[in-house]
C-alpha cells in the first residue's frame, strides 16, 4: 500500500493512536461506522504493515546522536544504528549531518557508546551526542487531528503520559511484567489468550496486569505509521538554540504546534531537537520563520529527513528507507 490513506482509514488509525488495544467493535461504535467495515479495514492496515501497534515502556533519558559520514555511507550508518536493539528511531538526513538516531543510553553508559561502539559505524567522520534532559513531546503524544475531541474522549481509558515532565525515579518491573512488556513490544494488540500462553498466567491475570501497567504509565501503547500516509510529505529535524531561561517558553510553544511529532530538551550546543511533519515546503517555511513558537528562539537549523529506517523501536518498511 502506498500513497495517502483515505478518510476512513485515517480515522481508524487515529483511533488506534488513542487506544491501540481497543476492539474493532468499540472503534466502530465511536466512529459511527459498521463494525465489519472497520474490522476489515483495520486488519488490512495491520496486515500490510501500514500501521503497527507497539507497546513501549515509560520513556527514560536517551542519547540523540547526529552523525556526519563520508558520502555514500549515510544509509549504511543509519542501518547500522537501527540494528542496535536499543535504538528508538533512526533517520537519514539531507544536509551537513548524515543521520540522526536516539539510543536508549543513560549518561552512565555514554563513555562506552562514544569511545567504543559508535566509532565502528561505517563511514563515520564525526558524531554529535546530545543527552535528552526532558521530553517536550514524544511520538506517542502526537495526534494530528484525525478525530474530534468527543471521539478522542470516548476512546481514552488511560491518561496520556504527561508532557514536559521530569523523568523521576524509574520503577522496577518484576519478571512477569517484563515478559508482558517484551511480548507487547512487537504487537501490542496481542490477545489476553496469546499473552497468557507466553507468560503462563491466566487470561484474567494478564488483563489485570496489562491494565495496571497502562494506568501506571509503564506501558505506552502507540500506533506507528509513516506521516506521509496522512499527507505530511515533508519531514525535517530542527535544532533550536535559545537562552537557558527561555527553554520553558519555547517548549510550551512547540507543544501547541500540531506538526511537531517529537521534541526534547537536550544537553550540548543547542537546547532542543525537534522532528516536524508538514504537508509541504510552504508549511515548513512558515513553521521555521513565522510560527509563534519562534518568539524567544535565537537560532534554528533544519535538515530534511530523506529516509527513516527505524521508528518506535521497529524497522520501517523498505519504501521509507
Amino acid at each position: 500500500m502506498t500513497g495517502a490513506l483515505d478518510a476512513l482509514d485515517r480515522r481508524i488509525v487515529g483511533a488506534l493512536q488513542i487506544d491501540g488495544r481497543a476492539s474493532w467493535a468499540r472503534i466502530a461504535q465511536v466512529l459511527g461506522e459498521p463494525e465489519g467495515v472497520v474490522a476489515h479495514r483495520g486488519q488490512a492496515l495491520l496486515a500490510a504493515g501500514t500501521v503497527r501497534v507497539t507497546g513501549l515502556p515509560a520513556p527514560t533519558a536517551g542519547t540523540i546522536v547526529a552523525l556526519r559520514c563520508t558520502p555514500g555511507q549515510e544509509r549504511l550508518a543509519a542501518l547500522a544504528l537501527a540494528n542496535r536493539s536499543d535504538t528508538r528511531y533512526a533517520h537519514v538526513l539531507a544536509g551537513p549531518l548524515s543521520c540522526l538516531a536516539e539510543i536508549d543510553c543513560a549518561p552512565s553508559r555514554l563513555s562506552g557508546l562514544l569511545a567504543d561502539e559508535l566509532p565502528r559505524l561505517p563511514g563515520l567522520v564525526e558524531v554529535h551526542p546530545w543527552t535528552v534532559l526532558r521530553y517536550v513531546r514524544t511520538s506517542v503524544q502526537w495526534q494530528p487531528g484525525l478525530l474530534s475531541a468527543e471521539e478522542r474522549e470516548a476512546l481514552s481509558d488511560f491518561d496520556p503520559p504527561p508532557q514536559y515532565a521530569p523523568f523521576g525515579e524509574v520503577k522496577q518491573s518484576n519478571r512477569l511484567d517484563r515478559m508482558l512488556l517484551v511480548a507487547l513490544a512487537r504487537d501490542a494488540r496481542r490477545s489476553a489468550a496469546e499473552l497468557a500462553a507466553v507468560t503462563g498466567l491466566s487470561t484474567t491475570a494478564v488483563h489485570r496486569r496489562v491494565e495496571r501497567l497502562r494506568r501506571e504509565g509503564r506501558l505506552l501503547v502507540r500506533a506507528i505509521v509513516d506521516p506521509a500516509r496522512f499527507g505530511f510529505d515533508v519531514r525535517a529535524v530542527v535544532s533550536v538554540r535559545c537562552a537557558p531561561h527561555d527553554v520553558d517558553a519555547v517548549a510550551a510553544g512547540l507543544r501547541r504546534e500540531p506538526w511537531v511529532r517529537y521534541a526534547s530538551c537536550v544537553s550540548g550546543d543547542r537546547q532542543l531537537v525537534v522532528e516536524v511533519a508538514a504537508p509541504g515546503v510552504d508549511a515548513l517555511h512558515d513553521f521555521l520563520t513565522a510560527a509563534p513558537w519562534l518568539a524567544k528562539v535565537a537560532a534554528v537549523e533544519s535538515a530534511l529527513i530523506v529516509g527513516t529506517v527505524k521508528r518506535g523501536g521497529l524497522f520501517t518498511l523498505p519504501a521509507e528507507h
